[in-house]
């Protein structure tokens, strides 16, 4: 049924009181006030009720923003469609008119640039600023067959002439690191075999071999000549061996340690009394002051040269220090580059830790537990970090930063423990040997730099008329 003039008249009535109440429900929250697109007739003084929060864009142009929103949308939307002549200029135009010459907003000023392309970019620009450091690589691993497995031996050294010494058996090889080659320097007799040290001179040509039978042999590695046997210096096999200038330092099965003076007839000078059992690491400090030994005995000791004048006991010199921190056999000894009296010592399977010493005052800084047998220890000549090598069970070597000893990483190779380490003449390389017969050249600190090279005093120079 059609509805009739009075309905039609009732619902206007209602729909204007509908419409006078807007106002109030507006007021009571129950519609936020939304502001309008156009800024320009918006009163500051407006104000916002409701459940949001709707900020003042005063300084907003909306207009400018809805074109930059949705005009560069319109050609990627359809890029195949055709745009005519008059519309492209129109479209300049209002781009003119409503940008006024203002750059984009967050938009690259070009092209950004694959993702490699600037990896890359990164890449150069950090190695002009800083040439990065190609380090712990392998650049080689050699055959060591008959590479005797002993804890308590030293059968690696590196020479000042770049030249490797490994006793493989009753046999000695040179391996010349600049031409690539390896010489045969000498085969002991079994009787006296095999090699249980080898340790070059300052001067990088003339070597020291000590022997299972208590001989030490002196060999001109230039002319492979036999220049001079010590006997009668210890009662066993000499383990250790260790140069301060013209002075050859013997450790031996017996527990003692001898200075050796390779100049005179009367080679002994100096017997050092302390191990109880076999010494099997022995170095000088870098000023030749102190020595330090360590032995199976699990004890460290310090000796000090100017203690060998002052006190000696039936010519035996005392000690400077005694120290008892270690729970197994002291094979691993490192003298500090940048700190002359710190010491770093590594013990073996039953102790496992690297420990540091203050040699002024026989005071232990520092100790930690690395989990395995430590077997050698080498220092970082130009920064402070620490290189290990391990036995039992991991067979690695890790190098440590000084003082915090974080481990900056672990090196893997080997598949036996890591007996032997050796260091090149410029710091940078490390030579290491495991009982899995191999030699590994590992590029451990860097590339070398230029280092200007030591000269020597002919110790040997008069070795043909011996006093």
């Amino acid at each position: 049924m059609d509805a009739g003039p009075n309905s039609i008249s009732s619902h206007k009535s209602r729909s204007r009181r509908a419409a006078a109440r807007r106002p109030a429900l507006q007021e009571a929250g129950s519609r936020p006030y939304m502001p309008p697109l156009s800024t320009r007739f918006r009163s500051p003084l407006a104000k916002c009720y409701g459940d949001r929060f709707i900020p003042e864009r005063l300084a907003m142009d909306m207009d400018l923003a809805h074109y930059l929103l949705t005009e560069p949308r319109k050609g990627k939307e359809n890029p195949a469609a055709r745009v005519s002549p008059a519309k492209e200029a129109y479209r300049k135009l209002l781009a003119e008119k409503l940008l006024n010459n203002r750059t984009r907003i967050l938009a690259f000023r070009n092209k950004p640039p694959e993702p490699e392309s600037m990896l890359t970019d990164l890449r150069a620009d950090a190695t002009q600023a800083k040439p990065a450091k190609q380090r712990r690589q392998v650049p080689q691993v050699l055959d060591a067959p008959e590479l005797v497995d002993d804890y308590y031996l030293n059968l690696l050294d590196w020479g000042s002439s770049n030249v490797l010494s490994i006793a493989l058996g009753c046999k000695v090889y040179l391996w010349d690191v600049s031409s690539q080659s390896a010489t045969l320097l000498v085969t002991i007799d079994e009787d006296s075999g095999p090699v249980t040290s080898v340790s070059w001179a300052p001067d990088g040509r003339h070597i020291a071999i000590g022997l299972n039978s208590s001989d030490v042999q002196l060999w001109d590695s230039t002319s492979n000549r036999l220049l001079r046997t010590l006997r009668g210096v210890h009662e066993s096999r000499v383990g250790s061996l260790a140069w301060n200038n013209s002075i050859l330092t013997t450790g031996g099965m017996d527990g003692k340690i001898v200075n050796n003076d390779v100049r005179i007839r009367n080679n002994v000078v100096q017997t050092y009394h302390g191990h109880e059992q076999e010494v099997c690491g022995l170095r000088w400090s870098g000023s030749g002051q102190q020595l330090a030994s360590g032995g199976n005995d699990n004890l460290l000791h310090i000796w000090d040269v100017s203690m060998s004048s002052s006190v000696q006991t039936a010519g035996h010199t005392q000690w400077l220090h005694r120290l008892q921190g270690h729970l197994s056999a002291v094979k691993a000894l490192a003298w500090c580059p940048f700190q002359s009296n710190l010491l770093a010592s590594g013990g073996g399977e039953g102790d496992r830790c690297i420990k540091f010493w203050n040699t002024h005052t026989g005071a232990c800084l520092n100790s930690v537990d690395t989990g395995s047998q430590v077997c050698a220890l080498l220092w970082n000549k130009n920064e402070r970090e620490l290189l290990s090598s391990h036995g039992f069970t991991q067979n690695q070597l890790i190098l440590w930063k000084y003082p915090s000893m974080i481990k900056l990483a672990e090196l893997n190779g080997h598949t036996s423990r890591v007996l032997f380490m050796a260091q090149s003449p410029d710091g940078c390389n490390v030579a290491s040997a495991a009982a899995d017969e191999t030699l590994r050249i590992w590029n451990m600190f860097g590339t070398p730099e230029a280092v200007p090279k030591a000269s020597y005093t002919g110790i040997f120079n008069s070795f043909n008329h011996i006093r």
